[in-house]
């Protein structure tokens, strides 16, 4: 193999910092249950009431409120319906465009599409891999014009409703940048923070920024509940129409059933919340042992040549859901790929971007050279919990 000596390094590096043998398997990331998990899951079959609505339920909205310090948080049965409700609850109609990053998983564009909107593909800052907002300020001010109140692409002639930015592997996002120019285009700053749970700005939970956000509980997040997802607001009369149409627009009524409007059976049930519950009260002992496994992997890539490990910048800290190796050599990614995973070591590259996809081809983007560079040099590298155990 052309580049087995840098790929060997990494493995090398990989396994001192994970302190594992060569023949140990490691995977990328993986939920660990050490606390109530299972008290908690059995006491909703022991109840039965493990479908949606429950003790469960009330208590997680509660919980992860505050943990996100905002006054309100929204269970659902995954990310992508999170985002999805989101969107329509906040006022997006049928063939606005929402900015999004081609540098995202597919559900932020399917999101947007479900909501009946158009993505706006955007390019990303190479050391936050989110939204680069000097780029996005050049490019508005180049294709967008203002009529009737709001901004609209002078190319395609829809309006450009919203602006959503996406904190990857959980390094936050220039958030104030963002809202900065979402000011100043009148546009509505809507999160996905699906993978930042639990990640700051200068001490500020990232779920403070914009109108609301969506997040991810998914069974490779940094807490799960096997499917399940949330939008979180400081925003009541929001929250009170988030759970409205993820009720399927219920109105409430001891026995009848009566829905005023076209809406989502999204919402999370009891016996997944019962399981986020648990794994949320393990988070400040998750953060510190993924802090942990970072610390031994910046000691163990330092001097290295080949690749340099994501960090986040200065200012904001990271969750550190997944961590990530930047290839100074894009031609040898797919070897040291190939390389990682035979030698038991689950790697994986970026998501293909979404303006490649056939789907999107043909979607509104910017220049997104930082994207395609960044994608064909970023591989991700195992980041569970249980490996920042001393």
């Amino acid at each position: 193999m052309k580049n087995a000596s840098t790929a060997a390094d990494i493995v090398a590096r990989i396994r001192a910092a994970t302190n594992t043998s060569a023949d140990q398997k490691l995977a990328l990331h993986e939920p660990w249950f050490c606390g109530n998990e299972r008290t908690y899951v059995l006491k909703t079959i022991d109840d039965n009431w493990v479908s949606s609505a429950g003790e469960f339920v009330e208590k997680f909205e509660r919980d992860l409120a505050k943990f996100c310090d905002v006054k309100c948080a929204v269970a659902v049965s995954n990310g992508t319906v999170a985002l999805h409700a989101a969107f329509i609850a906040c006022g997006i109609e049928r063939d606005d465009e929402i900015i999004i990053p081609s540098l995202t998983f597919v559900a932020t564009a399917n999101a947007v599409m479900h909501a009946g909107a158009q993505p706006h593909f955007v390019d990303c800052d190479p050391a936050r891999l989110s939204i680069d907002p000097n780029k996005l300020r050049v490019h508005l001010n180049n294709v967008s014009e203002r009529k009737n109140g709001a901004t609209y692409n002078k190319q395609t002639g829809r309006k450009i409703a919203a602006l959503c930015p996406v904190s990857i592997f959980g390094i936050p996002a220039d958030l104030d940048a963002l809202q900065s120019i979402a000011d100043d285009f009148d546009l509505i700053l809507i999160q996905d923070a699906a993978e930042a749970l639990g990640s700051t700005i200068n001490g500020r939970s990232v779920f403070k920024w914009g109108k609301c956000a969506g997040t991810s509980f998914n069974g490779n997040k940094i807490i799960t509940s096997g499917g399940g997802g949330a939008i979180l607001t400081d925003d009541e009369d929001l929250a009170k129409r988030l759970k409205h149409l993820t009720t399927t627009a219920k109105r409430p009524h001891p026995y009848e059933f009566y829905h005023d409007e076209v809406a989502f059976n999204y919402r999370m049930p009891n016996i997944n919340a019962a399981l986020a519950a648990a794994q949320l009260e393990q988070m400040p002992k998750f953060l510190e042992l993924k802090k942990n496994l970072l610390d031994r992997y910046v000691q163990a890539f330092a001097g290295c040549n080949a690749a340099t490990l994501l960090r986040a910048p200065h200012g904001t800290q990271s969750n550190n859901w997944l961590n990530g190796i930047v290839l100074q050599d894009a031609s040898g990614r797919d070897d040291v790929l190939k390389y990682l995973n035979d030698n038991h070591i689950h790697a994986r590259p970026i998501w293909n971007l979404m303006h490649t996809l056939p789907m999107y081809q043909k979607a509104f983007a910017a220049d997104l050279s930082a994207s395609n560079d960044m994608a064909a040099r970023v591989i991700n590298i195992p980041s569970s919990a249980i490996l920042g155990v001393a």
